[in-house]
């Protein structure tokens, strides 16, 4: 069997009360959308329709170059079922189609596998979910030996159907060729005015079939966004269900309710993660690895041995093996630490190599930069890289000393074991193996303080 995926992402959202439209809403980073159309890829379907409105052409650009997807327009807002209807011209290649929501997030991959596959001899298969709260959700109606019979929404719902705590999630796998005819036999005559797709599964019971249901281990895994008090307990679901496999998989978080992950972690063993970690994009860890409390690190790489204190922000950098940096330490793109590197209190790096065993320990620039190994930069040195108008290289040669307080000012060479004495603003190469400084004569003058006028 060939399995279709139609997305339904043309809602408006009113209560969201945003001028984003509503799939485009982020749970650890990304739109709701897309961790919807990353599940449905993990199924490996022949074709995926999403259907928009409202935003739609924000929507799209949201995903531009993402050329499985198929795109087609709900112009008129008229339910589920008239979406669907509007997808059915572009599903060619598919013998079943499963619907999911683009504003329901956490679905897991092994929740929509079994119920394709519990359908795939073109059976019909329904996700319910059963909550000790039903309200506002349809009502699964079943008949006396426990088949289900119909589903009947919270507003058409009498007395006795609304004490049913089953409820449908609106996911649902069906064939293709009979899809179609119980689309075109939907009506309107209900209390929304709306095409339920809810209303084929009546049609499919009518017709013989045995509805085939399923549900997922956690509720949250149907449970959709209107607003953005959901829109955090997603965010929060989501964090837990990533730290509990962080944890699993033998990574040490101080505090699980503490870390977010907005995008991708790798890691090695016995890593240590302590509280109000933030990881976004793509994030490596090697073996052993300490994370401070407070540090924010965007697409990293971090090798062995690795200690990161509290309050570091890195971004588009590679930390050797074995080294050490923070507290308050800004790594920028373009930072790469070749290992054994001590970087420390109040120091920005940016686009620069920080050779073997090198340091840069406090309250110091770093730009466009290339030092060598065991050179060690002084408090307060900054390189002049930018002249108003242009990036300009400094370079430093192994085992140079650069004192505090000094300016190098690029373009610049230091050589091999300079010295730079302290206070000192270089502004043409220094000769290796030499000092080199920059100082006006010291003087002392008689001299009075002024004081207050009374």
């Amino acid at each position: 069997m060939k399995l279709g995926v139609v997305i339904l992402a043309a809602g408006q959202g009113t209560r969201m009360k945003s001028d984003l439209p509503k799939v485009l809403h982020r749970v650890a980073g990304k739109p709701l959308l897309g961790h919807v159309i990353d599940c449905a890829r993990g199924l490996s379907p022949v074709e995926i329709v999403v259907v928009y409105g409202h935003g739609g052409e924000r929507v799209r650009a949201e995903f531009d170059g993402q050329h499985d997807l198929q795109w087609v327009e709900q112009a008129q807002q008229l339910g589920t079922g008239h979406a669907v209807q509007q997808a059915m011209p572009a599903l060619n290649a598919c013998d079943q189609v499963l619907v999911l929501y683009g504003d329901v997030p956490l679905t897991r991959n092994e929740t929509l596998r079994e119920l394709v596959e519990a359908t795939a001899h073109q059976g019909f298969g329904l996700l319910t979910v059963t909550l000790a709260d039903p309200t506002g959700y349809g009502r699964i109606v079943r008949n006396d030996g426990g088949r289900v019979q119909r589903i009947v929404e919270q507003k058409d719902a009498g007395a006795e159907e609304l004490t049913i705590r089953e409820v449908n999630t609106g996911i649902m796998c069906v064939p293709r060729d009979r899809l179609s005819g119980w689309l075109s036999g939907l009506s309107n005559g209900n209390a929304q005015g709306e095409y339920y797709l809810t209303d084929v599964l009546a049609m499919a019971v009518a017709d013989g079939f045995d509805i085939q249901v399923r549900q997922p281990a956690a509720a949250i895994e149907a449970e959709g966004v209107n607003n953005r008090v959901q829109l955090a307990t997603l965010e929060r679901a989501h964090q837990r269900r990533v730290a509990e496999r962080l944890m699993t998989d033998g990574v040490t978080l101080r505090d699980p309710g503490r870390v977010d992950v907005r995008g991708t972690i790798t890691h090695g063993r016995d890593c240590e993660i302590d509280v109000n970690a933030l990881f976004e994009g793509q994030v490596t860890l090697g073996d052993r690895v300490r994370i401070g409390a407070n540090c924010v690190l965007r697409n990293v790489e971090i090798g062995d041995d690795v200690e990161i204190l509290d309050n570091c922000v890195i971004e588009q950098a590679t930390i050797g093996r074995d080294s050490k940096i923070g507290p308050f330490s800004r790594l920028r793109p373009g930072a790469e630490l070749v290992g054994g590197a001590h970087v420390g209190n109040f120091v920005e790096i940016k686009k620069s190599v920080i050779g073997l065993g090198s340091k840069v320990n406090h309250l110091s620039y770093i730009g466009d930069t290339e030092i060598g190994a065991g050179v060690n930069i002084g408090a307060g040195t900054i390189t002049c890289n930018y002249d108003g108008a242009n990036k300009h290289k400094t370079t430093i040669g192994d085992r140079a000393f650069i004192g505090s307080n000094s300016a190098l000012v690029a373009p610049v060479t230091i050589g091999e074991n300079a010295t730079i004495g302290a206070g000192s603003v270089i502004g043409k190469d220094a000769p290796a193996d030499k000092l080199t400084l920059t100082r006006a004569k010291q003087v002392s003058i008689d001299w009075k303080r002024p004081t207050k006028k009374k």
